[in-house]
């Protein structure tokens, strides 16, 4: 990724969401050190933290796309979604743990996730391109977060928060994606084994490849296209929810398969009991 060079406003709010990932101490709202609705403000905000974390060593290995439920879009007043990176360290093997303290404020969602075999370079691609340049889909688990505290976003923030990223796990048997309808997708997810949320791939802007050709049409309009070998997470098929300590989560999507994290407990705090008598 090409460094880019950004106002100092820029820099200051880039500077306040990466000191509370640093320090683990959420921050109020950004959304009053920009202009109202500064969409592309938020975006270079966006930026800036992305280009900080590839240059100590971070590698960008696709992108998500968020805000594809319309009660979502009408919630946070606007009419498109939203997308943000991801980064070769924010992925979590499939059964893994995530340490207690790794994220602030950590919520759970399932989606689909594509991998694409070609670029997607076309300023207008059609659903017909991207069928032909992605490889395989997969089943995904995201686990969002915030930077800001309480969950205080607007579209604003979210997107500056590089679109509440935080990490996420991908199943591991490959399908193709000319033997499943995503539209039709049903999907199930359990906490503990017991169900939290469901939802159907055409709760996802119509469909998972709906929303990839909207990711893939904005970032070639911005040159920097969707690129062979790139990760699109394509947005949740169901409503998020919270996940604490110790809770264990698994996604089963019919045609892709199931995917499965948990969450580590809580680290006792209790002193040792040494020099007994």
């Amino acid at each position: 990724m090409t460094a880019t060079p950004f106002p100092d406003a820029v820099h200051k709010v880039a500077d306040t969401l990466a000191q509370a990932e640093r320090t683990g101490i959420p921050c109020p709202p950004v959304r009053d050190q920009m202009a109202a609705g500064d969409i592309a403000a938020a975006y270079a905000v966006q930026r800036v933290n992305v280009q900080h974390r590839v240059t100590q060593g971070r590698r960008v290995v696709g992108r998500k796309i968020g805000l594809t439920s319309p009660a979502v879009q009408r919630q946070l007043g606007v009419d498109q979604p939203d997308y943000g990176a991801l980064l070769s360290d924010m992925v979590v093997a499939d059964g893994g743990v995530i340490p207690v303290g790794r994220l602030l404020q950590p919520k759970i969602e399932a989606e689909v996730a594509l991998v694409l075999g070609a670029d997607l370079p076309h300023a207008e691609p059609t659903v017909a391109d991207v069928l032909r340049a992605v490889d395989f889909a997969l089943p995904a688990l995201e686990i969002v977060d915030s930077r800001i505290a309480g969950w205080d976003i607007t579209i604003v923030d979210t997107v500056a928060d590089n679109a509440s990223s935080g990490l996420f796990v991908l199943g591991g048997a490959p399908v193709a994606i000319t033997s499943v309808d995503l539209r039709s997708v049903q999907m199930t997810l359990t906490r503990d084994g017991e169900k939290v949320s469901e939802g159907r791939g055409s709760d996802c802007l119509g469909g998972p490849l709906n929303a990839a050709v909207w990711l893939a049409s904005t970032l070639a309009a911005m040159g920097d296209p969707l690129r062979a070998g790139d990760i699109v997470l394509t947005g949740a098929l169901g409503p998020m929810t919270v996940a604490s300590p110790g809770d264990t989560f698994e996604a089963r999507i019919s045609g892709l398969g199931s995917v499965r994290v948990g969450f580590g407990p809580h680290v006792s705090t209790t002193p040792e009991q040494g020099d007994q008598k």
